[in-house]
Parts: structure tokens; sequence; C-alpha cells
């Protein structure tokens, strides 16, 4: 491959895609660089969903490409678009069919004409004078070298960052452990009936729903947390062989099908080939541990049948860039609106306890309830020509547990895209393009930057 690409995207998750069509959509020769033979990242390959959250109360605050794929997928009968979230997390949720998502993104890759390159990795920076000067990338073709002027990582995370030299860190302060990973779980035919009946019937045991018995009677689409006595009996017990609180499943866009986001993979690195490999196994193993107590335990499960469990393990987060800012916790509980945002976000820090049981979250976010995420986190000072998108921007651990869901990627992404497309009509470097203008783009194709 001796093609000059304007931009390579590393990663074909929401960020990266989203990334590479805003790009294309602007006249640029575009390389999307992804490991699966799909697009989707964690809601296609790791059976994650829904999506959730682009909304701050009321407020849509993240549409942008995010919102024309959720339209694609719901004109063609993929999703039913964002509904309440019973579990009342946050306040609206996107469920999905994940078999969909791919067929869109597809077609939103194909109509940018955005060259796609599955089932393909990158092995290799060079890089000099500060610049990222081509890839090695290995595929079925064995190991090759490809060239851009720009570079996006949307790896999730950081392998390009990483592999360029840029400064990184990984997990929290102190001792580097990050959250855990998740094999999440599918279920078909779970008899939604016989589950709300309970759920209304036993609103003591489901502390978020006791005040909002109305929201279950009337949501098209359930979601639930808790059975927490009957899980930590079942821990105690030792037929369940993993520290979580409660339940936590989700309907998906097809009446009586379930993702069960419940085990917890501790101690893991998600950027260590063994114990990646490791966390694979131990996933399922508690996959078969949780399967045989959900049609014992939870009313509507006994005649379900268990579709997949996640195609890949998933992965909360790994390394972050060292960026030019680092998104800071303080930054989301206060809401701040920095003047060179490039996105807007309502989901809450959400930790979930690396050492264990327990997941910590808060809810402020000042007094507009959503906050917003500066240009400056998706790009350092050592490395010219490379943007950061998605999981792996520059964040401190807590601040990454809030933006690292797939709405907020997917905007992240979008902004990534056309802040590479501007750097290459300007000729200015990533770091110096005029933010201002980089928004009146991004507002003009239906990104949400004021509220």
């Amino acid at each position: 491959m001796n093609k000059l690409y304007d931009i390579v995207v590393a990663g074909g998750g929401l960020a990266g895609t989203f990334a590479a069509v805003a790009a294309a959509r602007e006249g640029k020769t575009v390389l999307l660089i992804e490991q699966n033979g799909y697009l989707g990242g964690s809601l296609t390959a790791c059976g994650v969903g829904p999506m959730m959250t682009a909304h701050a109360g009321e407020k849509q605050v993240i549409k942008g490409l995010f919102e024309e794929m959720v339209v694609r997928m719901m004109r063609d009968g993929y999703s039913c678009g964002h509904i309440k979230d019973t579990t009342q997390y946050v306040s609206y949720i996107t469920p999905f069919s994940s078999e969909g998502m791919k067929l869109v993104l597809d077609e939103m890759t194909a109509e940018a004409d955005c060259h796609v390159l599955f089932h393909t990795f990158v092995a290799q920076a060079d890089c000099r004078d500060g610049k990222i000067t081509s890839l090695t990338i290995c595929s079925k073709d064995g190991l090759s070298k490809i060239k851009a002027v720009v570079y996006i990582d949307a790896t999730g995370d950081g392998d390009l960052a990483y592999m360029a030299g840029a400064p990184m860190q990984k997990g929290r302060p102190g001792d580097g452990l990050s959250q855990p990973m998740t094999m999440n779980m599918k279920y078909g035919n779970v008899n939604r009936e016989e589950l709300k009946t309970y759920l209304l019937n036993h609103l003591d045991q489901f502390p978020r729903l006791k005040e909002n018995r109305k929201l279950i009677e009337e949501s098209s689409h359930l979601a639930v947390a808790g059975f927490a006595d009957q899980l930590q009996k079942a821990i105690k017990d030792k037929e369940v062989g993993f520290p979580r609180e409660e339940l936590l499943f989700f309907e998906t866009d097809r009446p009586g099908e379930f993702i069960v986001n419940t085990t917890r993979i501790i101690g893991n690195d998600g950027t260590d080939a063994q114990s990646l490999s490791e966390s694979e196994r131990e996933g399922r193993k508690q996959c078969a541990q949780l399967d045989r107590f959900l049609r014992r335990e939870v009313p509507g499960f006994a005649d379900a049948y268990l579709e997949l469990t996640g195609p890949s393990v998933g992965v909360r987060g790994s390394r972050q860039l060292k960026g030019r800012y680092e998104l800071q916790t303080s930054d989301i509980l206060s809401g701040t609106m920095f003047d060179t945002r490039i996105a807007l976000a309502a989901y809450p820090v959400d930790v979930h306890n690396p050492d264990g049981s327990g997941t910590s979250s808060c809810f402020e976010m000042g007094e507009k309830g959503c906050y917003s995420i500066p240009y400056e986190i998706m790009f350092c000072d050592e490395i010219a020509n490379l943007l950061v998108t998605g999981r792996c921007v520059s964040a401190s651990f807590e601040a990454q547990a809030a933006i690292r869901t797939t709405p907020t990627t997917a905007a992240m992404g979008q902004a990534a895209g056309l802040a590479a497309a501007l750097s290459l009509e300007s000729g200015i470097p990533l770091a110096e393009i005029d933010r201002k203008k980089l928004q009146k783009k991004l507002m003009e194709q239906n990104v949400v930057l004021l509220v």
C-alpha cells in the first residue's frame, strides 16, 4: 500500500467511525483501520447496550453524527430511539440492534467514501522530528506501511499514541489499577411480562424504582438494577464467584431480549495480551455461573436462552493520553463550559471499583446538568500530527469514568475528524487551529455546544 492518505484513523468504534466520516465528508481521503470485521466497537464487538446517554434531563445534548446514526437505525427498525431509563441512573437510554448498527455504519462510511480495512491492527508507528511519518499495519497480507498527513487514534487503549511515543498514563493514581472488565451476556425469550409483574409487586427491592411505578407501567422497554439480596446470597454460597452488588440488565430494541451487564473481572490489563486473554476466559466462566443464577432466581428468565456472550470482553479503561489539558473530576462535577469545547455530555462519574465490589457514582454536573469536552484533551505537544479521541483522551481516572460511554465518544470522534480536516485545509497545525471555526463547523452539523 503506497497511497498517501490525508488522514488515517485507527479504531472503528463510534469515535473512530465518526472521525472518519466527518473528515471524508469534508473531501479528505481517509483510511479507517479496524481489528474486527465490522464497525461499532464495544457496541457490536463486546455486547454492550444500550447507548447511554445523549441527554441531560429532558434536553438532548449529543446529536450530530450520533443522532444521524440513531435516526437511520430507527428508519430500518434497528432502534426504538431514545427512551426513559427505568433504572433512573440516567434520564434516557437508546436501545438498538447490534447487527443493525453494523449495517448502518457500513452505509455511512461507504456513502462518505471512507476506505476501510477490516481485520487490521497498527503494529508500529514511525516518527521523526515530533511527527508520525508512517504506520506499519498487520493484516492477512502480513506487514505493510501506510502514510498520512494526520493520524487519529481511536483505538480505545491509545495503542497508536503509545507506539508513537506520546506521553500516556494508565489506571488510577497510586497503583495503576484500571476499572474491572465485564463480559456481557444477551438473552432471548425472556418473559418480560412476568418480570414486569414482579418488579411492580416488589418495588421495595428496587430502590431506584419505588418512586417511579408509573415509569415501569408505561415503559416500552425495561431496564433493571436490583435483585441485590438474591445475588449476595449466591455470592455467599459460592454459586457466583465474582463481587458485584446487584444485577444490571437492559431490554434491547427487540421485546424479550435482554443484555446482562453484571460480571466483574478484576485486576487485569486491557493492554496486555496475556492478561486480556485470561480476562476472556474468566469472563465466560463468570457468565456460566450467572446463567445458572438467572434461570433459577430471576422471574422471566426460566425459559430464556443465552444468545451470546460478548464476542470480546468489555474494557472500561486502560491507557490515557497526557495531553495539552487533562480533564478533571471537578470539571465534570461543576459542569464546566470550556471556551474551546467540542462536545457536551451528561453521563455521570461512574467508577467500578478496581479492587472488587462496589460502584461509585456522582451525579453532580453543575446547574445545567451537563458538562463540556475541551479540544485540548485530544492532542499532546509531543506529536504534532496526532489526535486522540474516544475513551483514551487526556482525563483523570474519575473523569474518564464519566466520558467513556459511547454517545460521548461518538461526539468526540466527530470533532476529531473535523479538526483534522480543518488543519489540512488551513495548513495550521492541529494544536493551533481556530477553535471558533471548529465550533462553527460542528454546530452547522447539528452538534450541540450551547445549553
